[in-house]
């Protein structure tokens, strides 16, 4: 399978905050969407601590408009721009240089656990996996974990090691494309001989 850039929002970029802003970008609406957003956004505003501090509400929430709930995700950002800002002196990558950087990344508003992963995984700072719905579905079928998102995360992280942000795209592109929430192609799927759930037809 192949992975394109353009199909997925966190690797428009590969600075750490412009990451970060990416995913936010992303939750609830799909790439296509979330990376014309966050175009938007670098060449309106600009994506960095300062300049989305600094930006009115409204600017940002006018320029991420096609991302979907705009409102919410723009005072997000430019909350998360402002403690960046007052805390770490603009300075994002110095949370990823901190000890625990998950742990603080949680700290900031609209970062949950597969975002903070995202931010850690695609900045190249630690080897974790995100779990999104993809993900979690296709990991269950093939076998490879299932169970909370902190059990499935360690299962992945342990099962592909060093190739965890390769083994994350892939799995996202297979659940996008071979093993669908409903009515999975399971015929056509490349790995159908190493489902368990596929080899039943149980689908």
């Amino acid at each position: 399978m192949e992975i394109r850039k353009e199909d997925f929002t966190a690797l428009a970029s590969k600075d750490p905050f412009e990451i970060l802003i990416a995913t936010i970008l992303s939750q609830n609406t799909n790439d296509r969407n979330s990376l014309a957003a966050f175009n938007e956004l670098r060449n309106k505003i600009g994506i960095n601590p300062d300049s989305l501090s600094r930006a009115e509400e409204e600017e940002i929430a006018d320029a991420i408009r096609i991302a979907g709930l705009y409102r919410t995700k723009a005072k997000a950002i430019k909350e998360i721009a402002r403690e960046i800002r007052e805390k770490y002196g603009g300075d994002f990558r110095r949370i990823l240089s901190l000890e625990n950087p998950r742990e603080e990344l949680l700290k900031l508003p609209k970062v949950g656990e597969k975002t903070a992963d995202v931010v850690l995984l695609f900045s190249g700072r630690m080897n974790t996996f995100p779990i999104d719905t993809h993900v979690r579905r296709v990991a269950k079928r093939l076998g490879l974990s299932s169970g909370s998102y902190e059990e499935m995360r360690r299962d992945l992280m342990g099962l592909f090691k060093g190739k965890c942000l390769e083994a994350h795209l892939l799995l996202i592109q297979l659940g996008r494309k071979y093993c669908k929430a409903r009515k999975p192609l399971c015929n056509e799927c490349p790995v159908r001989n190493l489902c368990p759930t596929g080899m039943k037809g149980s689908l």
